[in-house]
């Protein structure tokens, strides 16, 4: 008696005949963000580049969004994470949102002392 897959993506919303074409679909779908990413790296509008949010260009803030995205589904359906338990799927989200939580707060704090070193200190930018 094999587990049976759920067949269907974006919360129902698309619904495949075997595991065959979801994973083609899946696949299909990560190349396309895959595609905007690397066509907005290469374009970089200036709209986004030119405004900011939270001390960050759009930009960045566009390619931080793709980049969870992507993961969330490589795990979601790549790695199966759809089909175990509530309490296995919450330990793997949760671990990775408390890491992602704080390493972008070290990064923010460690950054800004090393802006506000240069900036008011007595080194030279000298890169």
């Amino acid at each position: 008696m094999g587990h049976e897959h759920k067949l269907s993506i974006f919360r129902g919303f698309v619904t495949f005949k075997s595991n065959t074409q979801k994973i083609w679909g899946v696949l299909i779908f990560l190349s396309i963000i895959t595609g905007v990413e690397v066509a907005l790296g290469i374009i970089k509008p200036e709209v986004l580049t030119s405004n900011s949010f939270l001390y960050m260009k759009i930009l960045n803030w566009i390619f931080i969004i793709l980049t969870l995205v992507k993961a969330y589904y490589i795990a979601w359906d790549f790695m199966h994470l759809r089909d175990e338990k509530s309490g296995l799927r919450r330990s793997v989200v949760w671990t990775g949102l408390f890491l992602i939580a704080y390493l972008s707060f070290i990064l923010l704090v460690e950054g800004n002392y090393i802006h506000d070193i240069y900036k008011e200190g007595f080194i030279k930018w000298e890169f």
